[in-house]
This record gives C-alpha cells, sequence and structure tokens, in this order.
C-alpha cells in the first residue's frame, strides 16, 4: 500500500519503519536467536592460531561450501572460512521485496561485491554465508538427465542429493499473477506442454520451486548448517583468505593450511591435518575460486610473476574458459500496480533460450523515490548502482534518458530471456595482489555468433508472449508501443555498452547493446585442465575445487540447486571414499 498526495511522504516513511521494524522482530525473534541454532558460528577473530588442525578446511561458505561443510562435519573435524557475514539478521537478504535493494548496497559490508566486466556489464558477486543464495532471485530447479550424465556424476547419489537440501529450504511458490500470465502466454505461443509444478528440467512451461517461503522470507544455503555436528564444524565470519599455504619441497606441492584475515585485519593461519585423507576445498565461487588459486601461486606462471607471486603450479587454464549467460529484458509498463514477483514460471524452449519473468519491483517506493542509477529496476534491470560507482559519463547520459521515461515505467513487470547454453568463452587475470580487490573479469557476451543467433530468437518470443492475449489484463501492447519499449530499454543504459539508435531495426544490436547479467556465470577451474573428475586440483596433493568454477556450462535454468547438490554430492562422495561402508551415508 501507499499513499499519494501532501501526506505521502510522511505516511509512507512511518509505513516504511514500521515494516523494517516487523522484519526485525521476525529475523530476531521468530525462529528463536540464530545463535541459538547455529553455535558453531563466530566472527575470525576469535580463531585461535593454536587451535587443533582440521581434517577438511573450506575455503568460502557459499552455496556449494555450506552443504559440503554440514556433510563432511557429520564424521570429521571441519573449518569453514567466510570472507562476509551471517545472512539471519540482514533484512535485505532475508525479505523478497528487498531483493533489488540488496543488489544496490555496494558498502564494504554489504552482502554482494559489485563489479563491471571489461565487457561493460554491471555484475555481483556473493560476499555473505550461503552465497549467491542469498542474492539471487530464489527460483528452485534441477539440472536435466543429461547434464547428470555428461558431467559423470552418480545418478543415483545425485537423485538422493537434491532432496536432501529441497526437504530443507525449498517450497512450492504461491504463483503471482503476472507469473500467472507469462505462464498462460508461452503455451499460447507453443512452448508446451505445461508440466505443472516440478523441479525437473524439461522442455515446455512450467513452475519451479522457490527458496522464498509464503511469507516472501529467504531460506539460504547457510540454512543447510543446521544438518551439521556442532561439534565437529567451526564457521569463521568476515575471514577473508590471503592464499592458501604450500610445502613445496616435495615431488608435488601439498596444501598444508590457510592465510586469512579477520574483521580487523589481524592475520591468522589455520591448519590442515596431517592424517592420511585431509584436505583443503576452493569453494569462492565461479570467480572467487581462480582467483584465490593464482593468489596462491597456481595459474599462467607470466601472469603470476608479473605480480611478484612465487608460483607453486604453472597452469595456464586457471581463470580460463569462463562464461556468463547472456541475458535481455523487456519490460512492460502496466496500466495499474501489479504484485511483486520474481522468477516462478519458465519456458524452458528449443530454441536454445529461456523465458523468466519478474514484476512489480520498479513501482516500490524506494525505486520511483531514490536515484539508483544506470542500472535501476524502474528502467529494464533487476539490480541497481548507486551514484558512487557510476562515470561521469554514464551519470549523464543516464539523467538525460531518465527525463523523457514516462511514468508508466514505474509500474509493470520484465520478460526475460536467457541464452541456454553460451558458445562464447572469456577469463579472469589478476590486477592486484589484494583479494579483497575484483579481478579483471571478461565474458566475451555474442563473440560467438550462435549466441547471437540465438538472442534475436529469444526476443522474438518475449515480443510475442507482451503482444499476447493473456496480457491485455495488464496492458495493450502493439507494434508500436513494443518498439517503443525496445527503443526505452536501449536508451536507459542498463550498461556501460556504446548505445545505437532505433534497435528495433535490427534485433541483432538490440541484444548487443542491451546485454546484462542474470549471475550465473561459471568456469575457472573446469574438468580435465585445473581439476580431474574427483575435483581435486592437477598437479597438486590435498586440494579441491569444488562449485561453480568447476562447469562448462551452467545447469537447468537456474544453477544454484545444482550447486547446492553438488556440494552435498561430493561430500558424501568424498566420505564414502574416504570411510567406506563406514560412512553410514
Amino acid at each position: 500500500m501507499a499513499v499519494v498526495g501532501p501526506l505521502s511522504v510522511i505516511f509512507n516513511l512511518l509505513l516504511s519503519l514500521l515494516v523494517s521494524h516487523l522484519h526485525f522482530t521476525i529475523l530476531t525473534q521468530g525462529e528463536g536467536r540464530w545463535e541459538d541454532k547455529y553455535p558453531f558460528i563466530r566472527e575470525a577473530s576469535t580463531f585461535s592460531s593454536f587451535s587443533d588442525s582440521y581434517d577438511y578446511i573450506i575455503v568460502g561458505g557459499g552455496t556449494a561450501g555450506c552443504p559440503l561443510a554440514a556433510t563432511l562435519s557429520t564424521k570429521f573435524r571441519v573449518l569453514l572460512v567466510e570472507r562476509g557475514g551471517v545472512p539471519f539478521t540482514n533484512a535485505n537478504v532475508s525479505f523478497m521485496q528487498n531483493f533489488h535493494i540488496s543488489l544496490a548496497d555496494t558498502s564494504s559490508t554489504s552482502a554482494s561485491q559489485f563489479f563491471v566486466s571489461t565487457d561493460g556489464v554491471f555484475n555481483s558477486r556473493a560476499r555473505i554465508l550461503g552465497g549467491g543464495t542469498c542474492i539471487n532471485a530464489g527460483f528452485y530447479t534441477r539440472a536435466g538427465p543429461s547434464y547428470i550424465e555428461k558431467a559423470g556424476w552418480d545418478s543415483k547419489l545425485v537423485n538422493e542429493s537434491y532432496p536432501w537440501v529441497e526437504k530443507q529450504i525449498v517450497q512450492r511458490p504461491n504463483l503471482a499473477p503476472w507469473q500467472e500470465a507469462v505462464r498462460e502466454s508461452l503455451l499460447e505461443i507453443g512452448i508446451s506442454p505445461f508440466n505443472g509444478f516440478t523441479y525437473d528440467h524439461i522442455y515446455g512451461t512450467k513452475v519451479g520451486g522457490t527458496i522464498f517461503d509464503h511469507f516472501g522470507r529467504r531460506h539460504s544455503a547457510a540454512e543447510l548448517l543446521a544438518s551439521a555436528n556442532p561439534n565437529k564444524l567451526d564457521v569463521l565470519v568476515h575471514a577473508t583468505v590471503q592464499k592458501i599455504d604450500f610445502d613445496t619441497s616435495g615431488k608435488k606441492p601439498r596444501a598444508v593450511g590457510v592465510i586469512f584475515k579477520d574483521e580487523n585485519g589481524k592475520e591468522h593461519k589455520a591448519f590442515l591435518s596431517t592424517r592420511k585423507g585431509s584436505e583443503i576445498i576452493v569453494s569462492s565461487g565461479a570467480i572467487g575460486s581462480p582467483h584465490i588459486l593464482m593468489l596462491s601461486g597456481i595459474g599462467p606462471k607470466a601472469e603470476l610473476e608479473k605480480l611478484n607471486i612465487t608460483v607453486v603450479l604453472d597452469n595456464k587454464f586457471v581463470g580460463q574458459g569462463m562464461s556468463d549467460n547472456p541475458l535481455n529484458t523487456i519490460f512492460v509498463p502496466t496500466n495499474r500496480p501489479v504484485e511483486q514477483s520474481l522468477i516462478q514460471t519458465v519456458g524452458i524452449t528449443k530454441k536454445g533460450v529461456y523465458i523468466e519473468a519478474s514484476s512489480g519491483f520498479g513501482q516500490s517506493g524506494d525505486s520511483i523515490s531514490c536515484h539508483h542509477g544506470v542500472a535501476s529496476a524502474e528502467i529494464g534491470q533487476l539490480s541497481t548502482i548507486p551514484p558512487k560507482q557510476r562515470t561521469v559519463e554514464a551519470i549523464e547520459a543516464y539523467r538525460r534518458s531518465k527525463k523523457n521515461i514516462p511514468h508508466e515505467a514505474f509500474r509493470g513487470g520484465f520478460i526475460l530471456e536467457k541464452i541456454a547454453l553460451p558458445l562464447s568463452r572469456g577469463n579472469i587475470s589478476l590486477v592486484t595482489t589484494n583479494p579483497d580487490d575484483n579481478p579483471s573479469i571478461t565474458f566475451n557476451y555474442f563473440s560467438h555468433p550462435r549466441d547471437l543467433k540465438r538472442c534475436v530468437n529469444g526476443i522474438r518470443i518475449v515480443e510475442k508472449i507482451a503482444k499476447s492475449k493473456h496480457f491485455t489484463n495488464f496492458t495493450q501492447c502493439n507494434k508500436e508501443t513494443l518498439d517503443r519499449l525496445l527503443n526505452m530499454s536501449v536508451q536507459a543504459n542498463v550498461n556501460l555498452i556504446p548505445k545505437h539508435t532505433h534497435n528495433t531495426e535490427s534485433l541483432e544490436q538490440f541484444c548487443k547493446d542491451t546485454v546484462i547479467t542474470i549471475w550465473h556465470y561459471h568456469g575457472g577451474c573446469q574438468v580435465g585442465k585445473v581439476i580431474a573428475p574427483n575435483h581435486k586440483v592437477l598437479g597438486v596433493h590435498r586440494l579441491r575445487v569444488i562449485d561453480g568454477s568447476t562447469f562448462k556450462e551452467s545447469p537447468g535454468t537456474n544453477p544454484q540447486a545444482t550447486v547446492m547438490m553438488m556440494g552435498r554430492y561430493m561430500g558424501v562422495k568424498i566420505l564414502r571414499e574416504r570411510l567406506g561402508k563406514a560412512a553410514g551415508l
């Protein structure tokens, strides 16, 4: 509810304060104190270097790291180090309606770390316990059988590991009106059959799971730590790993510990047990994992020497093979406010694109009254960038274009098309030796012609949806209106790529000019090049990588389900390898 008129500012401020108070009450009292449920989570500064050594040290408490730590702790002593804080009392993380606000926060304490790829596309990487599950749109869907087979995974264990996640944090969504309209429109234009509510990845239109409950509260991978053995797990937050430490006296380097800084900047070292089978496991995400390997001396020799990093292992493939699934959107203004919704309905097409949708974020009070910036929710992208992160040129261009955006643009929803399996590849390279700094990241969007062709196919599908009869309840969308929407998206400066006018005459150019991210980047530590099929780093003892950096393709329509599953799956695999039948898993 929002009030307009002379008293609107005061009323909406009071309403906002009331909602914030209610949120705080729910977060701190609704399910008891989080400290009681997770007694093993503590600040990094409380760590003692004289602590016993660990059987497993996991670097990164994200989408894969949390289920992995929970699983391994059932049998062995585990240390999980996470550079961010806890999500449990962060209203921007915990509530769906604050999704875009969380992404807009680029302060040093934010759950998301802003970066701009060299392509000129705005992006975010998670910096919080729970990783990307704390800042994403919540959609949950499994990978298809062919993906599992291609990855060489044990399908029986995969089908046991997905439900382990689902029973704890996944729910069936209450379908919002915008999502219903997209569902019916997808079927109307032939994206069939309708497969109902399902986690399975199958052609047609479906409704997937969500990690948001019916109250709009997020349940992230951090909550999977509730399955851990609290007596065998230590979780340190605000622990920024500087590098992995190696013993290089033998034929192969051996990982022996990790060096990290706490929230006060003090340096600590955690030691790995000398017992056979003990390992350091890097689970810092598609950007973080290759970044940490390079800072630790594993990567292209010339690049490491350029920054005076001691070379532990020369591997030219670390940081290579990066890919991001390009996203293009059309914002459809409506004749009235629409309910907020994130991705619930998806169309899995045979043209190499996925169709998804969201609604209602541009019309919220903060979006309308705040000058969010070049990637604002109200003008064509879900994420927002505050003024400190803009270039002077971008600010001026945005201010000019915003004056021309009609007020109706603040009401409505997005129809999104995402390239399913992009063939374009990029890389990560070091800029500094400071682990807090982002590396240089390039995705080379649409460098492969087939990706561009699929994008054009996707935009044509979106056009059909926008003009379908099921959207007439929201807005009338003829060709003239649609052309206006396309050109408005170009003028809205959703990225730092140079713009071209009259993009409706060339959908190829529209794709290039308006490309954004859906945060599904992957690669950088791929199987056969950086790691073996068992995820052990090639050429090094006692070191693995387990996360999305190992993927050659992003699984399913949205990867979080498979990344969490992989954390559980690999945890069970490791325990079975080490304990055999005694693992009991």
